[in-house]
Order: C-alpha cells, then sequence, then structure tokens
C-alpha cells in the first residue's frame, strides 16, 4: 500500500506530474487503464485498441498525444530493464513494442549521452502499466513525459501477457494502434517495415572521424549504437563512420566492424557488394547483430525471418569452439541458414533456445561476426571480450 512519503523519500523521488484526482492509490505511481480514462488526468488517455491483421484486437488505452492510427510490426521484448536503451536503439525502427515485464518507468530517464541513438525510434511503446514518478540519481524525466515530448504513442494494454503468446504461437504479425470508433477494421491499411529499406533512415549522411588511436577501423554504420562506438575508442582506436551505402575499400584501416540495424538484411544490397569487394583485402572483419547477416550473404550464404525473434537480455548461448555459455544482450528478428554456410565458414555461436546460429567465423581469415550484442548496452557484459578479439587481429 502507499502511503504518504517521508520527507527523505520525497527527495529520492522525482514527481514531474501529478494528478488533481486520486482515484486509486496506486496511481501515484502507475498508470491503470481503470484510473485514467478521465478528463482530469495529467496525462490524458483513451480507449483503443490493438488490431492485427487476421482482426484479432486487444484492448487499453492510448495516450491522447497519438491522434492517428500507428502502423508498425509488433513485437515484444522480456528485458527487466533497459528500457531507454532499448527505446533508442535503432534497430527497432519500424516496430511497435511491447515490454513483457510490468514495472516500465521506475527509474526514469537519463540525459541523452547516456541514450543509444540521439532519437526513440520504435512506432509505438506497448506496456501493462507505466510509472508517473522515478527515482535514479542520473534522471532528468519521467518515460511519460518523455515518450509524450518525442510524440511516441503509449498504449496500456489490458493483457500484454495475451498479446506475448499470440506473437509466440503465431510470429511477429503487422499491428494498427487506434482510438476507439476510428472506422471498420476490415478497411484497415497495415504498414510492413520488412519490406522497405530501412538503413537509409538510420544511418549517417556523410563519413565521420572520431578518436585518434594507433589504429584505425572503419564503422559500417547501419544504425550503430552508441556503445559500440564507446567499447571501440575505450580500445584506442581511430574510427572512420560511414554511411551503409559508403564505399570504404579505398580507405586506409585496419579492419571494418558492421554495426546492428533495422530490417530485413536480403535489402542491403549496396552494403553486401561493398562489403565483398572488401574481404578480397584479407584484413579483420567483426559484424554484429545485422552486421552478421550481412558477412553471410556477403559470404554467399542466406538469412530467413524467425517467426517471433530474439529481443531481450537473457538469451543463452553457447560457444562451439569452447563449449563456454553465455547469456547475451538480443535484439534481432532475422537468422542465419546454417545450411547455406560455405565450408570454409564455421558456427562459432548457438542459440540454446531454439539452436539457430548466433554467430559464425571464417576457418582461415581474420573475418568474424555475432547475432548478439557484446557492447551489451541494456544486458549483461559477458561477451565484451569479443572486441578484444578483434582488436588483437588488428
Amino acid at each position: 500500500m502507499v502511503g504518504k512519503q517521508s520527507g527523505q523519500k520525497k527527495n529520492r523521488i522525482h514527481k514531474k506530474q501529478s494528478l488533481s484526482q486520486k482515484k486509486n492509490p496506486l496511481s501515484d505511481f502507475f498508470f491503470y487503464s481503470n484510473a485514467d480514462l478521465r478528463d482530469d488526468a495529467a496525462y490524458p488517455f483513451h480507449p483503443a485498441e490493438i488490431v492485427l491483421e487476421d482482426n484479432t484486437a486487444f484492448h487499453g488505452v492510448l495516450s491522447s498525444w497519438a491522434s492517428d492510427p500507428v502502423r508498425g510490426e509488433i513485437v515484444f521484448t522480456t528485458g527487466m530493464t533497459g528500457y531507454v536503451q532499448t527505446l533508442t536503439d535503432p534497430s527497432y525502427t519500424g516496430q511497435c513494442i511491447v515490454f513483457t515485464y510490468p514495472l516500465i518507468g521506475n527509474y526514469g530517464v537519463p540525459k541523452k549521452s547516456d541514450w543509444e541513438s540521439k532519437k526513440i525510434h520504435v512506432q509505438a511503446v506497448i506496456v501493462s502499466s507505466a510509472c508517473i514518478q522515478y527515482s535514479h540519481q542520473d534522471s532528468i524525466t519521467s518515460l511519460i513525459e518523455w515518450l509524450r515530448g518525442n510524440s511516441i504513442p503509449l498504449f496500456l494494454c489490458a493483457d500484454t501477457r495475451a498479446l506475448t503468446q499470440y506473437i509466440r504461437m503465431k510470429g511477429s504479425p503487422l499491428g494498427v494502434i487506434r482510438h476507439k470508433g476510428q472506422g471498420d477494421r476490415s478497411l484497415i491499411e497495415f504498414y510492413d517495415p520488412n519490406k522497405e529499406n530501412l538503413l537509409q533512415k538510420v544511418s549517417l549522411k556523410k563519413p565521420q572521424i572520431i578518436g585518434n588511436g594507433k589504429k584505425t577501423v572503419v564503422v559500417v554504420d547501419c544504425g550503430v549504437k552508441e556503445n559500440s562506438i564507446r567499447e571501440l575508442l575505450s580500445r584506442d582506436l581511430r574510427l572512420i563512420r560511414v554511411p551503409y551505402d559508403y564505399d570504404y575499400t579505398k580507405e586506409e584501416a585496419n579492419g571494418v566492424f558492421l554495426s546492428n540495424g533495422p530490417g530485413d538484411p536480403a535489402l542491403a544490397v549496396r552494403s553486401v557488394e561493398i562489403l565483398k569487394k572488401f574481404m578480397q583485402q584479407r584484413k579483420p572483419i567483426f559484424g554484429i547483430c545485422l552486421g552478421s547477416q550481412l558477412l553471410a550473404l556477403a559470404a554467399s550464404a542466406s538469412t530467413y525471418k524467425l517467426p517471433f525473434g530474439h529481443r531481450g537480455q537473457n538469451q543463452p548461448c553457447i560457444e562451439t569452439a569452447t563449449q563456454r555459455l553465455t547469456v547475451t544482450s538480443q535484439n534481432h528478428g532475422y537468422a542465419i541458414d546454417e545450411t547455406t554456410l560455405p565450408s570454409q565458414w564455421s558456427v562459432s555461436f548457438r542459440n540454446l533456445n531454439d539452436k539457430s546460429v548466433e554467430g559464425i567465423a571464417h576457418n582461415s581469415l581474420p573475418f568474424f561476426a555475432v547475432q548478439f550484442h557484446p557492447e551489451a548496452c541494456p544486458g549483461p557484459t559477458d561477451t565484451r571480450y569479443l572486441f578484444d578479439r578483434f582488436v588483437d587481429l588488428l
């Protein structure tokens, strides 16, 4: 039960907005669908629904700052923390993300320098409940205020468990989030982000030099997370950050880092063409997430779409050479088809849940990649050593 806060606790909990009336004592901390259909709420919410491709609907309330229907691919993440890093991860472009953990927003949002990119990339946020108050020494605003300030719709779903079970059984569907009474469901138009080359939306436009380390690495920006940049810079490297379609084969570099990114890797035709050319130089290549899929495609392998993807910070993987078990942070909807890997390549990591490929490596050349996120932001740092392995090859 939530009672009056002591003076000491009030100093630790920063409340930017308050409700003028409190019908539910728990509404001091959370938004609940049965407590927020009020005109006097600090953050008005209205009856809404998520409509999926097969006409299945999930009910809840939608933030008032979302006036138009929101379209995208509906995916879920199992992470208990790290929502700021998740929402600013460019790999989520075009997706409406369901947080399976019920307590979201309790530690607020830090300054922009702690984000994984300059903005929020998701189409919408779907949660069971969201905190009004927050408590963390580095936070400067609440999750709800942050979403409202960036015009990112927030849907409070009546049953996120049922929605997650639907996705697990039937795969990640396309969906539309809309206020009630916005027309016949049969007339809804869906948006499939996987049919679009999303890299042009998240990649930088011009090459950029970062750092002044002893060795130089080209960072192919397909939507790179800032913590990958931090990890590379911390190892005394000079980085040439280039757009996804930039020809870096003539750059004087010791190696190439292929970043994470959104969408179907098969659409990144130009990125794969350039990578194939660079592979002829036999210099070290390290790819993560989308980068691993691009490396596989450049090696003449194929990729396929996973039913509901891997998203969260608790994905168990095993390194095949050492049988070392690691817990990894992941965010991807595509994987490498192991049966199409050329004989010169091997599977270096495997997912212990579904046995899918989580890493590949060339048997004799310094090319390797992993499907998960060794930069671990958010997530466990079990595989951060892969950055050291890459630097040792330079």
